[in-house]
């Protein structure tokens, strides 16, 4: 039984003779086979029953990412409400956005609720129990973060003995191994691996590669008070990165009258994506009395990869002719290292219980890379960030990378330190939570330099600043809370892409705000439904089409509601759905004429609902449909992109004759009907939505 700190166990009203306790809660004691869950693992929350977190959380858990045969985020995250693809369409990895603002692919993603790992490579599921996503401003616990959201992956632990091994095919020649395999060594040592091997072939001409993952997780039981767990985790990708499409010429605005085949790579095979990722984490928990618990996590993560990066321009005349400009880069590495102490105690004040949380963090990011440059025909100088060369929209071919004169570097350093105090207090029905943060933010930047040559100064700056949150929870009875919260985040201003003037550059941080209220309620056992409303206020940063360059020109504000049912219909039906309706608007520019559009790739409408109905106990039938609205190409909102519909299938049968706990065989199919889409905008930058995946997988217990 893992110990979490962030829960406490004295129920509100209990007598002051008797001291409120910090709970022991078991992290995987969500409802087996269920697509519902019980508890959150993410930020302060860790531990706590679903119903009484104030914020929007979805949990995607293991039973339907089996049941979707999910295999990489974005398959998972869909299943969430305001969740859509931007600028690539997730054939080497997925840039996410939730309410239309972007997930920091450096900050926003944790591992079991402390490290961040750096998503710029499939992050591997194939060893998470779930995937978790608190929407909106995480700062109080996380720092520096935009305030899409966190997004939190929980790995498997060794709670029970098991040798599990699955393969896949699709309908394209792709295909992987995988086992899980683990189990309890004696009654203090639990130890779980979890592997995978395989050939990535999504449906796309000219396309190749391979993927790996290798993942280990132990927990050690010192004491009865003393616990170690450790993860490590390593996945490597290599494979083509398809071409992205720009927009059109005129103010680049335009979107083509067609969208084209999804299989269509209007790159070539050996312009590669090679990246590959280790991410590992320790957390000490150390039960000092009934009433107090201290945690301590330490952990690393390391992403490399190289890419060639291109994008397909000016393809507008009648015979499709047009250039592919090609961004090669090198050595680019991301480190991330974290580190958290934190104590939680449960004590009482007259009728009041206090569940306290003190706590401090410190991360140290770092990342550089190698861009690559051209020689200058007029200079014979290594001058040129890009090359172009001929292409054509309407019959692609193959496209091999030129040679490169020269590299140039731009290393980022960065360290993000905070100190966090939040206070749960509860009396009778009500919960009053209250927080503040103190962060302390620097920044260095080195200017882009050719390799051998002089290393120019860096930029620095450093801020400094206090955020507090406040929310309140009414508790008529224990199935059933309203709730309303405030919430104040920093975030940094982002980063511009590798296709601006000022690639690479860090923009200064900038405060956002957030205000929700909602109501949570179980139904019956086995189901969940939440309801929220939200609004969030946040400075706005894009790449402006005028100077190409990647700026904070403004504030936005997105505001909404949003709905989630998920768990179990009766015995035999099981259900997740989402929706969410968004009003978002840019309220202040620099540019008058953006004030008052909606901000790019920022759908109104999303909506996912995936459900499986198992008439008998060895068989289940499943079906989805994911739905995202019209969304603007670009803040002037030039042109924009159309909405779409897919819908999913699934069945799967387990013959019990065959291994300890049966061969279930099980096939998939998304984007059932092939449709062709736009699945990505922003940047300038178009997605072409992937082609129909039919999978079939065989699955054994031993």
């Amino acid at each position: 039984m893992l110990i979490t700190l962030a829960a406490a166990a004295a129920a509100a009203g209990a007598a002051a003779a008797e001291a409120p306790e910090l709970a022991e809660i078991v992290v995987t004691a969500d409802r087996a086979g269920s697509f519902g869950a019980d508890l959150v693992q993410v930020g302060t929350f860790r531990g706590a029953r679903l119903i009484d977190v104030p914020l929007t959380v979805n949990v995607v858990p293991q039973e339907l990412l089996r049941a979707q045969a999910a295999t990489g985020l974005y398959d998972a995250l869909r299943n969430t409400a305001g969740v859509s693809r931007a600028q690539l369409n997730g054939a080497t990895y997925d840039n996410i956005a939730i309410r239309g603002i972007l997930v920091e692919n450096r900050t926003s993603y944790r591992l079991n609720g402390m490290l961040p790992v750096v998503n710029l490579v499939d992050l591997p599921i194939e060893n998470k129990d779930r995937v978790e996503v608190l929407k909106g401003v995480g700062a109080l616990y996380y720092g520096f973060a935009p305030p899409s959201g966190i997004v939190n992956l929980v790995t498997k632990r060794a709670d029970r003995s098991i040798a599990e091994f699955t393969a896949t095919v699709n309908e394209y020649g792709g295909a992987s191994l995988a086992a899980d395999v683990g189990g309890r060594i004696g009654d203090r040592v639990g130890l779980r691996f979890n592997g995978s091997a395989g050939l990535v072939e999504p449906g796309i001409d000219r396309f190749s590669g391979e993927r790996f993952v290798a993942a280990v997780a132990a927990d050690v039981e010192l004491t009865e008070t003393l616990r170690i767990f450790v993860d490590v985790e390593h996945v490597a990708k290599d494979v083509t990165e398809p071409a992205a499409l720009t927009l059109l010429p005129a103010a680049q605005g335009r979107v083509p009258a067609e969208i084209p085949s999804p299989r269509s790579n209007f790159g070539g095979e050996n312009l590669r994506y090679d990246a590959t990722a280790t991410n590992w984490l320790a957390r000490a928990d150390w039960r000092v009395s009934r009433q107090a618990a201290l945690t301590l996590e330490y952990g690393e993560a390391r992403t490399e990869r190289d890419r060639d990066y291109s994008q397909l321009e000016a393809y507008g005349g009648p015979d499709g002719a047009g250039v592919l400009r090609i961004f090669p880069t090198e050595d680019q590495r991301y480190r991330n290292r974290n580190a958290r102490a934190e104590l939680a105690a449960a004590f009482d004040t007259g009728p009041v219980t206090h569940n306290l949380i003190a706590g401090g963090t410190v991360n140290w990011r770092f990342q550089n890379g190698r861009a690559g440059r051209y020689l200058n025909p007029a200079t014979g100088l290594p001058t040129l960030g890009s090359i172009t060369v001929p292409q054509s929209f309407v019959s692609p071919r193959d496209v091999a990378p030129p040679p490169v004169a020269a590299f140039v570097s731009a290393p980022l350093h960065i360290r993000d330190a905070g100190l966090y105090l939040t206070d749960r207090a509860s009396w009778g029905p009500f919960d009053l939570l209250a927080g503040v943060r103190y962060s302390n933010y620097r920044n260095a930047t080195t200017p882009a330099f050719l390799d051998g040559a002089a290393r120019p100064a860096a930029r620095r700056f450093e801020v400094e600043r206090w955020t507090p949150s406040v929310g309140l929870i009414f508790k008529p009875s224990r199935r059933l809370s309203v709730y309303g919260t405030y919430i104040e985040g920093l975030e940094e201003g982002g980063t511009a892409p590798a296709n601006t003037v000022n690639a690479f550059d860090v923009l200064p941080p900038a405060v956002t705000r957030q205000y929700e209220a909602g109501v949570k309620a179980e139904l019956f056992a086995g189901a969940i439904l939440q309801l929220a409303g939200f609004r969030v206020e946040r400075n706005s940063a894009f790449t402006d089409p005028v100077d190409n360059v990647f700026k904070l020109a403004g504030r936005a504000r997105y505001q909404g509601i949003e709905a989630n049912l998920t768990g179990e219909i009766g015995p035999r039906l099981s259900v997740y759905a989402s929706g969410q309706y968004l009003d978002a608007e840019i309220r202040r520019s620099a540019q008058a004429d953006l004030v008052g559009r909606v901000p790019e790739n920022t759908p109104e409408w999303t909506g996912s609902l995936f459900a499986e109905y198992r008439p008998l106990d060895d068989l289940g039938l499943g079906g989805g449909v994911f739905y995202v609205s019209e969304r603007a190409v670009d803040n002037p909102n030039s042109a924009f992109v159309d909405g779409y519909t897919l819908l999913s299938a699934s069945a799967r049968y387990t013959f019990r004759q065959i291994g300890r706990n049966g061969l279930t065989l099980q096939l998939n199919a998304d984007n059932l009907t092939n449709k062709r889409y736009w699945s990505a905008a922003g940047n300038n930058l178009l997605g072409v939505g992937l082609p129909r995946q039919v999978k079939l997988t065989a699955r054994v217990a031993l």
